[in-house]
């Protein structure tokens, strides 16, 4: 791959989770040390804390896809903090030295359930912090990070009131015949024509949930592909993406903006949220 070839490929995969943002919300870089001890020791992360917060506020860990922390999970985040919940973003590439997740390094299972370590790290942060509402904690993956989040939620309990998934690669949680119980709320927010993380593969695994399966609810959105969010960015195909829906994990996707479903999105999740995580049980 020629050097110019190699450059695109990289902005590509760096525009993969969106490009914009919105008005600059105070930050903050936190370290979150790893609730088992176990390598990575620390992960790196960005707390966006709301500006005014009476009392304890909800909070929501935020985890990126194959491209690393992007534009849109930032953007996510800035708009959280904005309607008054804190929001971490972590970052599960920078410590363990990955640049290229979604090309030739794309995740194993076996990395992905090494991954699910991060949310049990993000989570126990979150519940020590004086700012947070220790009982309203919610977890939100994009992509990657989306089929960790469920990975991890599904397969063992989890010390959070609520679960968001984002075009999730729901093959991690279904990989294997381990049980899986939707023990919380949780969203699925799919792309009809999605061909990197399939609505067909997230179906086959909420049909596994049994009697929990009223717990877990999911949006398709009619005519939009993978990173519908990434605002800006036009309709891409990446002929190298690693694609767990393909035979042998290869190769090819599409990705791109789809404004329409973007817009409803929001507001399924703004209502997700009302519902789940404003209050106290």
């Amino acid at each position: 791959m020629s050097g110019a070839a190699r450059s695109l490929l990289h902005l590509l995969v760096a525009l993969l989770l969106g490009l914009g943002g919105t008005a600059a919300q105070a930050q903050q870089a936190v370290r979150l040390p790893s609730a088992d001890g176990k390598p990575p020791t620390a992960l790196a992360a960005t707390l966006f804390k709301p500006a005014s917060v009476q009392g304890r506020a909800p909070a929501v860990a935020l985890f990126h896809g194959c491209g690393g922390v992007g534009m849109n999970v930032t953007r996510m985040a800035q708009r959280l903090a904005g309607q008054g919940i804190a929001a971490l973003v972590v970052d599960s590439f920078g410590p363990r030295r990955i640049t290229d997740a979604c090309t030739r390094n794309w995740p194993t299972v076996a990395q992905a359930a090494d991954r699910t370590r991060d949310i049990d790290t993000a989570v126990a942060w979150l519940r020590t912090q004086p700012f947070v509402a220790a009982d309203r904690i919610a977890v939100m993956g994009y992509s990657y990070g989306g089929g960790v989040v469920l990975m991890r939620s599904l397969r063992r309990e989890l010390a959070v009131r609520a679960v968001i998934a984002v075009y999730p690669d729901c093959a991690l949680p279904d990989s294997d015949a381990a049980a899986l119980v939707a023990r919380q709320p949780t969203f699925l927010a799919l792309a009809e024509k999605d061909d990197w993380t399939p609505v067909r593969q997230c179906e086959a695994m909420l049909s596994r949930l049994g009697p929990s399966r009223d717990q877990a609810e999911s949006r398709i959105y009619a005519g939009a592909y993978h990173s519908f969010d990434a605002v800006g960015l036009r309709l891409t195909w990446l002929a190298a993406a690693g694609n767990r829906s393909k035979p042998n994990d290869c190769c090819g996707a599409h990705y791109g903006y789809d404004a329409s479903a973007y817009a409803l999105f929001l507001k399924d999740l703004d209502a997700f949220i009302a519902r789940h995580l404003r209050n106290s049980p």
